[in-house]
């Protein structure tokens, strides 16, 4: 299993950015999709996650309303739109893959396969 995060960037506060997960090695039809985050000095933190399968979405409060978490399923791709980012949003994002189950958890370790990540810089 691969997981391929890009789009990562500088941008101002307010501003909007799109990552993006290309997940390849095998069928991702059941797997549960999600993006975390960690900030220097930070543990990793959880942002969305989605059940390819079915779509279902969740977020974590801080981001509710400004992020969204999609998927392609024809192209493999995973996405986080990412608007009206704040300072507090900067942090390295990594795209990641769980077995089937429950969307909500937040653990890192529910998540088997991870990508390298994509460092997203909001200044104000």
């Amino acid at each position: 299993v691969q997981l391929q995060a890009s789009g990562g960037g500088l941008v101002q506060a307010g501003g909007s950015l799109r990552l993006s997960c290309a997940a390849s090695g095998r069928t991702f039809s059941n797997y549960v999709m999600a993006w975390f985050r960690q900030a220097p000095g930070n543990e990793r933190e959880f942002v969305a996650a989605i059940a390819w399968g079915s779509g279902i979405t969740y977020y974590t409060d801080s981001v509710q309303g400004r992020f969204t978490i999609s998927r392609d399923n024809a192209k493999n791709m995973v996405y986080l739109q990412m608007n009206s980012l704040k300072p507090e949003d900067t942090a390295v994002y990594y795209c990641a893959a769980g077995l089937p189950g429950p969307i909500q958890s937040r653990r890192p370790n529910r998540y088997s396969f991870w990508g390298q990540g994509t460092l997203v810089t909001v200044s104000s």
